[in-house]
C-alpha cells in the first residue's frame, strides 16, 4: 500500500467551484502508481469531496498540470 499527498498548484474558478493553491489531501492506495491517473482519479475526487466538499473533477482540476502528487 502506498500513501500520497495531492496538493493544488493554483487558483481555479470553474463551474461555480473555487480551488485555492495549497489545498491538499492524503490518500492510501493499493498500487504504487499515481492516484490522479489511476481509475480516473476516483480516490482523489472522493478525498477532495470528503475534506473540502468540492468536486475537483467537475471543476476541471483533476490533472497533473493542476495537482502536485507526492508519495509519502
Amino acid at each position: 500500500m502506498a500513501k500520497f499527498r495531492i496538493t493544488t498548484k493554483r487558483v481555479k474558478n470553474s463551474n461555480g467551484i473555487r480551488i485555492e493553491p495549497g489545498m491538499s489531501v492524503e490518500v492510501v492506495t493499493q498500487s504504487m502508481s499515481n492516484p490522479v491517473t489511476t481509475n480516473g482519479g476516483q480516490v482523489v475526487v472522493d478525498a477532495f469531496y470528503r475534506i473540502y466538499g468540492i468536486d475537483i473533477k467537475r471543476a476541471g482540476a483533476l490533472s497533473m498540470t493542476e495537482l502536485h502528487v507526492e508519495q509519502l
